[in-house]
């Protein structure tokens, strides 16, 4: 089966990174004014200060100096840290991650139990509406009944993806609010020199600046979805893609204090990676194209090679174009839990999955295992 949702593959939209013009965390005066930030004028002195300021320092006019031109206050920016002082500030995120990841897998499994439970009566209530679907009359030019007909259409892979794409096009649309640049700055990128750091590891998976780059990402996630979510199930699918988010964020931030070259950056390719990475790894002979160019096919993975290769070598050689390092954090996360992340961690959730249904009734017996019934997504 032929992809035809590459115009990622070779260069996956990466995460833009809006570089800070000096290591004292200011942005670019262009990004500044972007953003609506201005810097304010400076009023003129009177001339009576002027000669006060002249006078000699006795306690009066000091006082006096005070009284009428309080000193502003300015924030101070300090240059983050380097050496083992800096991989400290890593810790945080680390924790994060391993307690997001957990978090994510625990919910999906308690998801995916409770989806079980309903699929019975979901049945009959189909059954039901259909029945009085058949008696009701037809309703000429119905917007509603158009909508569910196109909904019922996709596949589920795509409808769950289109909760993620709602999702970046309203984090798209608060960057054009002015009154909320400094708060879209400081949660929905990500950087380790920043105060805000566990947050905006997951945050910034949904933030994207330019449109160009939101379009090709949610278009790539849209192509890949229905095989992801076929292969995972629609749970697993969403754990590893939150999950894929936050791991390559941290594997930036790593990358970022190692080097010493720290800016925000923003963007879902650390998590479309992983699932590109995770498809092409369990289907290695798929062919691929180029949006533009379908004429030429390759296989998957030879695909997932070219693009850890060239994320590598961003890496190595510092480029600065694509935050390389999510990517290529990305893309090792799908790999690994492709081939032994779903076997350490989704095969396992039945003991988990119990507790939580002897929680939810109260101790009483019933069939409770995780691995029965549809929905899981073996791999």
């Amino acid at each position: 089966m032929a992809w035809r949702s590459c115009a990622v593959l070779l260069r996956l939209s990466g995460e833009d990174v809006l570089r800070s013009s000096a290591r004292g965390g200011r942005w670019p005066h262009n990004f500044q004014q972007r953003c609506g930030f201005r810097k304010a004028a400076k009023k003129p002195e009177s001339k009576k200060v002027e000669e006060e300021l002249v006078a000699p320092h006795t306690e009066s006019s000091e006082a006096t100096l005070h009284r009428r031109t309080p000193a502003p206050h300015v924030e101070q920016h300090q240059a983050p840290p380097r050496g083992p002082r800096a991989f400290s500030r890593l810790l945080r995120p680390l924790v994060f991650t391993v307690g997001f990841t957990g978090c994510s897998f625990g919910s999906a499994a308690i998801w995916q139990y409770e989806s079980l439970k309903s699929r019975v009566q979901s049945y009959f209530d189909e059954i039901r509406a259909d029945w009085l679907e058949k008696l009701r009359p037809q309703k000429q030019g119905d917007v509603r009944k158009e909508i569910n007909q196109w909904w019922n259409s996709l596949s589920e892979g795509q409808r769950t993806v289109t909760g993620i794409i709602a999702a970046n096009a309203v984090v798209f649309c608060c960057w054009r609010v002015p009154s909320l640049q400094r708060s879209m700055i400081k949660y929905f990128t990500s950087n380790p020199a920043s105060k805000a750091q566990c947050s905006p590891m997951l945050l910034s998976t949904f933030s994207h600046f330019s449109f160009f780059h939101m379009a090709a990402n949610m278009y790539v996630l849209w192509s890949f979805s229905s095989s992801a979510v076929s292969m995972l199930g629609r749970e697993q699918f969403i754990a590893v893609y939150l999950s894929a988010g936050v791991v390559s964020s941290f594997f930036s931030y790593v990358c970022k204090t190692a080097t010493g070259r720290f800016g925000p950056s923003l963007g879902a390719s650390g998590a479309i990676m992983a699932v590109l990475a995770a498809v092409c790894t369990k289907m290695p002979e798929a062919k691929l194209a180029i949006i533009f160019l379908p004429m030429f096919t390759f296989t998957a993975a030879n695909a997932l090679k070219v693009i850890v290769a060239m994320d590598t070598a961003g890496v190595v050689m510092g480029w600065k174009f694509f935050d390389h390092a999510a990517h290529l954090g990305g893309a090792l996360f799908g790999i690994w839990y492709i081939m032994f992340g779903h076997e350490l961690i989704w095969k396992n959730r039945e003991p988990f999955v119990k507790l939580w249904h002897d929680l939810r009734t109260g101790g009483g017996s019933g069939g409770g295992g995780a691995d029965g019934g549809g929905g899981g997504g073996a791999v």
